[in-house]
């Protein structure tokens, strides 16, 4: 079984949290470690939060059954990103036998897109 999710986001959306909330906003759908490898970068941070929202989808889910921190999205010292599942996230993936799981992350005209792919060895 394969399942998959998209997700498109225009960078600016990020960019343009009101400075008010936006550290209240980025401790409740960021990790520390997402975070810190961003550092502040709203390319980075616009991909991290597509690439959670694909996650999401892929799970069947969607953001709200599973708590953004459920998911974790972290970058190799070459770039290439991977998912790390938590709480909720990680148990609705083990109960659907998903636990093969490709991110890819794209920036490009002001928008951020993933897609995010997920392989089970059970046939559903």
């Amino acid at each position: 079984m394969i399942k998959c999710g998209i997700d498109l986001l225009r960078i600016s959306r990020l960019a343009d949290v009101n400075p008010a909330i936006r550290a209240r906003f980025m401790r409740r759908v960021y990790t520390e470690t997402e975070l810190a490898q961003a550092q502040g970068e709203n390319d980075m941070l616009s991909g991290i939060f597509t690439a959670k929202e694909a996650v999401s989808k892929a799970l069947g889910t969607g953001i709200g059954k599973v708590a953004w921190q459920d998911i974790e999205i972290l970058h190799a010292p070459s770039g290439e990103p991977s998912v790390f599942l938590h709480g909720v996230a990680l148990e609705v993936a083990q109960a659907k036998g998903l636990d093969e799981w490709a991110v890819s992350i794209t920036h490009e005209g002001g928008m951020a897109a993933a897609v995010a792919v997920a392989k089970s060895a059970r046939d559903e």
